[in-house]
Protein backbone atom coordinates (compact mmCIF):
# COMPACT_ATOMS: atom_id res chain seq x y z
CA UNK A 1 0.00 0.00 0.00
CA UNK A 2 1.03 3.62 -0.46
CA UNK A 3 2.57 5.45 2.52
CA UNK A 4 -0.53 7.67 2.75
CA UNK A 5 -2.80 4.61 2.97
CA UNK A 6 -0.61 3.06 5.67
CA UNK A 7 -0.69 6.29 7.68
CA UNK A 8 -4.49 6.49 7.36
CA UNK A 9 -4.97 2.85 8.39
CA UNK A 10 -2.74 3.24 11.45
CA UNK A 11 -4.67 6.36 12.44
CA UNK A 12 -8.00 4.53 12.09
CA UNK A 13 -6.84 1.54 14.14
CA UNK A 14 -5.50 3.75 16.92
CA UNK A 15 -8.71 5.78 16.98
CA UNK A 16 -10.76 2.58 17.36
CA UNK A 17 -8.57 1.14 20.13
CA UNK A 18 -8.68 4.44 22.04
CA UNK A 19 -12.48 4.47 21.76
CA UNK A 20 -12.64 0.82 22.82
CA UNK A 21 -10.48 1.52 25.87
CA UNK A 22 -12.76 4.39 26.86
CA UNK A 23 -15.70 1.95 26.75
CA UNK A 24 -13.96 -0.31 29.27
CA UNK A 25 -12.59 -2.74 26.71
CA UNK A 26 -9.91 -5.16 27.88
CA UNK A 27 -7.62 -4.81 24.85
CA UNK A 28 -7.42 -5.43 21.12
CA UNK A 29 -7.68 -9.22 21.45
CA UNK A 30 -11.05 -9.06 23.23
CA UNK A 31 -12.87 -7.01 20.55
CA UNK A 32 -16.11 -8.53 19.28
CA UNK A 33 -18.25 -7.98 16.21
CA UNK A 34 -20.74 -5.99 18.32
CA UNK A 35 -17.93 -3.68 19.45
CA UNK A 36 -16.98 -2.89 15.84
CA UNK A 37 -20.63 -2.29 14.90
CA UNK A 38 -21.07 0.01 17.93
CA UNK A 39 -17.97 1.97 16.93
CA UNK A 40 -19.13 2.43 13.35
CA UNK A 41 -22.51 3.54 14.69
CA UNK A 42 -20.76 6.30 16.66
CA UNK A 43 -19.18 7.49 13.40
CA UNK A 44 -22.40 7.96 11.44
CA UNK A 45 -21.75 11.70 11.31
CA UNK A 46 -18.56 10.99 9.33
CA UNK A 47 -18.52 10.58 5.56
CA UNK A 48 -19.29 7.07 4.30
CA UNK A 49 -15.84 6.90 2.76
CA UNK A 50 -14.28 7.47 6.21
CA UNK A 51 -16.48 4.76 7.74
CA UNK A 52 -15.58 2.33 4.96
CA UNK A 53 -11.85 3.06 5.35
CA UNK A 54 -12.03 2.53 9.12
CA UNK A 55 -13.71 -0.85 8.61
CA UNK A 56 -11.14 -1.82 5.98
CA UNK A 57 -8.28 -0.86 8.33
CA UNK A 58 -9.75 -2.88 11.20
CA UNK A 59 -10.45 -5.88 8.95
CA UNK A 60 -6.80 -5.83 7.77
CA UNK A 61 -5.52 -5.50 11.33
CA UNK A 62 -7.58 -8.41 12.62
CA UNK A 63 -6.71 -10.56 9.59
CA UNK A 64 -3.10 -10.06 10.62
CA UNK A 65 -3.88 -11.06 14.23
CA UNK A 66 -5.70 -14.10 12.82
CA UNK A 67 -2.65 -15.08 10.76
CA UNK A 68 -0.49 -14.69 13.87
CA UNK A 69 -2.91 -17.01 15.71
CA UNK A 70 -3.59 -14.36 18.35
CA UNK A 71 -7.35 -14.63 17.73
CA UNK A 72 -9.66 -17.30 16.35
CA UNK A 73 -12.23 -15.12 14.55
CA UNK A 74 -12.01 -11.76 12.78
CA UNK A 75 -14.61 -9.53 14.51
CA UNK A 76 -15.06 -7.59 11.26
CA UNK A 77 -16.35 -10.61 9.36
CA UNK A 78 -19.94 -10.33 8.11
CA UNK A 79 -19.98 -6.54 8.62
CA UNK A 80 -20.97 -4.78 5.42
CA UNK A 81 -19.21 -1.56 4.45
CA UNK A 82 -21.41 1.51 3.80
CA UNK A 83 -22.71 1.82 0.26
CA UNK A 84 -20.61 4.57 -1.27
CA UNK A 85 -22.36 5.10 -4.59
CA UNK A 86 -20.53 7.00 -7.34
CA UNK A 87 -19.28 10.45 -6.42
CA UNK A 88 -19.11 12.98 -9.23
CA UNK A 89 -16.22 15.31 -8.36
CA UNK A 90 -16.38 19.06 -8.87
CA UNK A 91 -14.87 20.06 -12.19
CA UNK A 92 -13.34 23.38 -13.18
CA UNK A 93 -14.12 24.87 -16.56
CA UNK A 94 -11.26 25.49 -18.97
CA UNK A 95 -11.62 29.22 -18.28
CA UNK A 96 -11.45 28.68 -14.51
CA UNK A 97 -8.31 26.57 -14.86
CA UNK A 98 -6.76 29.25 -17.06
CA UNK A 99 -7.72 32.01 -14.62
CA UNK A 100 -6.17 30.16 -11.66
CA UNK A 101 -2.92 29.38 -13.51
CA UNK A 102 -2.59 32.92 -14.80
CA UNK A 103 -3.27 34.41 -11.35
CA UNK A 104 0.19 33.31 -10.19
CA UNK A 105 2.68 36.15 -9.81
CA UNK A 106 5.73 35.15 -11.87
CA UNK A 107 7.96 37.81 -10.35
CA UNK A 108 9.77 35.37 -8.04
CA UNK A 109 11.15 31.81 -8.07
CA UNK A 110 8.24 30.80 -5.83
CA UNK A 111 5.74 32.04 -8.39
CA UNK A 112 7.52 30.15 -11.16
CA UNK A 113 7.43 27.02 -9.00
CA UNK A 114 3.73 27.36 -8.22
CA UNK A 115 2.93 27.95 -11.90
CA UNK A 116 4.87 24.79 -12.81
CA UNK A 117 2.99 22.76 -10.18
CA UNK A 118 -0.40 23.91 -11.47
CA UNK A 119 0.66 23.18 -15.04
CA UNK A 120 1.64 19.57 -14.27
CA UNK A 121 -1.42 18.97 -12.07
CA UNK A 122 -3.71 19.98 -14.93
CA UNK A 123 -1.58 19.39 -18.02
CA UNK A 124 -0.45 15.91 -16.97
CA UNK A 125 -3.27 14.86 -14.62
CA UNK A 126 -0.99 14.17 -11.66
CA UNK A 127 -2.10 13.40 -8.13
CA UNK A 128 -0.66 15.85 -5.59
CA UNK A 129 1.50 13.07 -4.08
CA UNK A 130 2.88 12.32 -7.54
CA UNK A 131 3.69 15.98 -8.17
CA UNK A 132 5.58 16.54 -4.89
CA UNK A 133 7.58 13.33 -5.37
CA UNK A 134 8.53 14.11 -8.99
CA UNK A 135 12.28 13.72 -9.63
CA UNK A 136 14.52 15.52 -12.12
CA UNK A 137 15.28 12.16 -13.74
CA UNK A 138 11.53 11.73 -14.40
CA UNK A 139 11.40 14.71 -16.76
CA UNK A 140 12.35 14.05 -20.39
CA UNK A 141 12.40 17.44 -22.10
CA UNK A 142 13.78 16.02 -25.33
CA UNK A 143 10.76 13.75 -25.79
CA UNK A 144 8.21 15.98 -24.00
CA UNK A 145 6.99 13.47 -21.44
CA UNK A 146 7.33 12.75 -17.74
CA UNK A 147 7.58 9.47 -15.90
CA UNK A 148 5.16 9.22 -12.99
CA UNK A 149 5.46 6.86 -10.03
CA UNK A 150 1.86 6.28 -8.97
CA UNK A 151 0.03 4.15 -6.43
CA UNK A 152 1.71 0.86 -5.66
CA UNK A 153 4.95 2.17 -7.20
CA UNK A 154 3.47 1.65 -10.66
CA UNK A 155 5.12 3.69 -13.41
CA UNK A 156 3.38 5.41 -16.28
CA UNK A 157 4.47 7.76 -19.04
CA UNK A 158 2.50 10.97 -19.50
CA UNK A 159 2.99 13.39 -22.43
CA UNK A 160 3.89 16.94 -21.47
CA UNK A 161 2.20 19.80 -23.30
CA UNK A 162 3.93 23.01 -24.29
CA UNK A 163 2.59 24.99 -21.31
CA UNK A 164 3.85 22.45 -18.76
CA UNK A 165 7.12 22.11 -20.69
CA UNK A 166 7.83 25.87 -20.56
CA UNK A 167 6.66 26.27 -16.96
CA UNK A 168 8.98 23.50 -15.75
CA UNK A 169 11.97 24.87 -17.67
CA UNK A 170 11.40 28.38 -16.29
CA UNK A 171 11.16 27.08 -12.71
CA UNK A 172 14.18 24.76 -12.95
CA UNK A 173 16.30 27.68 -14.12
CA UNK A 174 15.85 29.29 -10.68
CA UNK A 175 15.13 26.25 -8.48
CA UNK A 176 16.53 26.63 -4.94
CA UNK A 177 19.68 24.81 -3.94
CA UNK A 178 18.74 21.39 -2.46
CA UNK A 179 19.30 21.07 1.28
CA UNK A 180 21.17 17.76 1.01
CA UNK A 181 21.90 14.81 -1.27
CA UNK A 182 18.58 13.16 -0.47
CA UNK A 183 16.67 16.08 -1.98
CA UNK A 184 19.07 16.75 -4.85
CA UNK A 185 16.74 15.09 -7.38
CA UNK A 186 13.41 16.40 -6.03
CA UNK A 187 11.84 18.83 -8.49
CA UNK A 188 9.62 20.97 -6.26
CA UNK A 189 11.44 22.41 -3.25
CA UNK A 190 10.57 24.93 -0.55
CA UNK A 191 12.72 27.91 0.35
CA UNK A 192 14.85 25.70 2.63
CA UNK A 193 15.68 23.40 -0.26
CA UNK A 194 13.54 20.56 1.08
CA UNK A 195 10.71 18.73 -0.70
CA UNK A 196 7.46 20.64 -0.85
CA UNK A 197 4.70 19.08 1.25
CA UNK A 198 1.23 18.08 0.07
CA UNK A 199 -0.29 20.55 2.54
CA UNK A 200 1.73 23.39 1.01
CA UNK A 201 0.33 22.55 -2.42
CA UNK A 202 -3.23 22.40 -1.01
CA UNK A 203 -2.80 25.86 0.53
CA UNK A 204 -1.27 27.27 -2.65
CA UNK A 205 -4.15 25.99 -4.79
CA UNK A 206 -6.77 27.48 -2.47
CA UNK A 207 -4.91 30.82 -2.40
CA UNK A 208 -4.63 31.00 -6.20
CA UNK A 209 -8.30 30.07 -6.63
CA UNK A 210 -9.24 33.01 -4.37
CA UNK A 211 -6.87 35.28 -6.28
CA UNK A 212 -8.54 34.23 -9.54
CA UNK A 213 -12.04 34.79 -8.16
CA UNK A 214 -13.00 31.11 -8.50
CA UNK A 215 -15.54 30.50 -5.76
CA UNK A 216 -15.54 26.70 -5.72
CA UNK A 217 -14.38 24.27 -3.06
CA UNK A 218 -11.33 22.94 -4.85
CA UNK A 219 -8.15 21.04 -4.10
CA UNK A 220 -5.12 19.95 -6.15
CA UNK A 221 -7.18 16.90 -7.17
CA UNK A 222 -9.69 19.23 -8.88
CA UNK A 223 -7.11 19.82 -11.62
CA UNK A 224 -6.76 16.07 -12.19
CA UNK A 225 -10.57 15.70 -12.37
CA UNK A 226 -10.77 18.62 -14.78
CA UNK A 227 -7.92 17.25 -16.91
CA UNK A 228 -9.74 13.92 -17.39
CA UNK A 229 -13.16 15.48 -17.98
CA UNK A 230 -11.89 17.96 -20.56
CA UNK A 231 -10.06 15.19 -22.43
CA UNK A 232 -13.21 13.07 -22.66
CA UNK A 233 -15.35 16.07 -23.61
CA UNK A 234 -12.99 16.63 -26.51
CA UNK A 235 -13.20 13.05 -27.74
CA UNK A 236 -10.20 11.36 -26.11
CA UNK A 237 -10.28 7.56 -26.00
CA UNK A 238 -11.31 6.24 -22.58
CA UNK A 239 -8.47 3.70 -22.52
CA UNK A 240 -5.93 6.43 -23.25
CA UNK A 241 -7.31 8.54 -20.40
CA UNK A 242 -7.13 5.49 -18.11
CA UNK A 243 -3.43 5.09 -18.95
CA UNK A 244 -2.76 8.79 -18.43
CA UNK A 245 -4.42 8.78 -15.00
CA UNK A 246 -2.89 5.50 -13.90
CA UNK A 247 -6.26 3.92 -13.04
CA UNK A 248 -6.05 0.17 -12.48
CA UNK A 249 -9.67 -0.30 -13.55
CA UNK A 250 -11.45 1.38 -16.46
CA UNK A 251 -14.54 1.58 -14.23
CA UNK A 252 -12.77 4.28 -12.21
CA UNK A 253 -12.12 6.27 -15.38
CA UNK A 254 -15.73 5.89 -16.53
CA UNK A 255 -16.89 8.28 -13.82
CA UNK A 256 -15.70 11.09 -16.09
CA UNK A 257 -18.07 9.98 -18.82
CA UNK A 258 -20.90 10.47 -16.31
CA UNK A 259 -19.69 14.00 -15.62
CA UNK A 260 -19.77 14.70 -19.35
CA UNK A 261 -23.28 13.21 -19.57
CA UNK A 262 -24.45 15.45 -16.75
CA UNK A 263 -23.10 18.45 -18.64
CA UNK A 264 -24.93 17.76 -21.89
CA UNK A 265 -28.10 16.68 -20.06
CA UNK A 266 -28.20 20.02 -18.28
CA UNK A 267 -27.67 21.80 -21.61
CA UNK A 268 -30.57 19.89 -23.20
CA UNK A 269 -32.91 20.71 -20.33
CA UNK A 270 -31.93 24.37 -20.46
CA UNK A 271 -32.51 24.74 -24.20
CA UNK A 272 -35.17 22.21 -25.17
CA UNK A 273 -38.39 24.02 -26.21
CA UNK A 274 -40.64 21.73 -24.13
CA UNK A 275 -38.91 22.90 -20.96
CA UNK A 276 -39.67 26.54 -21.72
CA UNK A 277 -43.10 26.13 -23.29
CA UNK A 278 -46.06 23.78 -23.10
CA UNK A 279 -47.81 22.38 -20.07
CA UNK A 280 -46.22 21.14 -16.89
CA UNK A 281 -46.87 17.49 -17.80
CA UNK A 282 -44.64 17.86 -20.88
CA UNK A 283 -41.88 19.40 -18.78
CA UNK A 284 -42.07 16.73 -16.10
CA UNK A 285 -42.00 13.97 -18.73
CA UNK A 286 -38.90 15.40 -20.41
CA UNK A 287 -37.01 15.83 -17.15
CA UNK A 288 -37.72 12.21 -16.25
Amino acid sequence: MSPNTVTSYVHDIRAFLEWYGEQGGAGALSVTRDDVIAYLGCRERFAKTSQARALSALRSFYNWLLSEEEIQVNPCDLIDAPKLGRHLPDVLSVQEVTDIIESVDLGSWKGLRDRAILEVLYGCGLRVSEAVSLQLSDIFFGDSFIRVIGKGDKQRIVPMGESAFEALKNYLACRPEPADRRTAETVFLNRSGRPLSRISVFNMVKYQAMAAGVNKEISPHSFRHSFATHLIENGADLRAVQEMLGHESILTTEIYTHIDSATWQKSVLEHHPLVHSGDSADKAALKQ
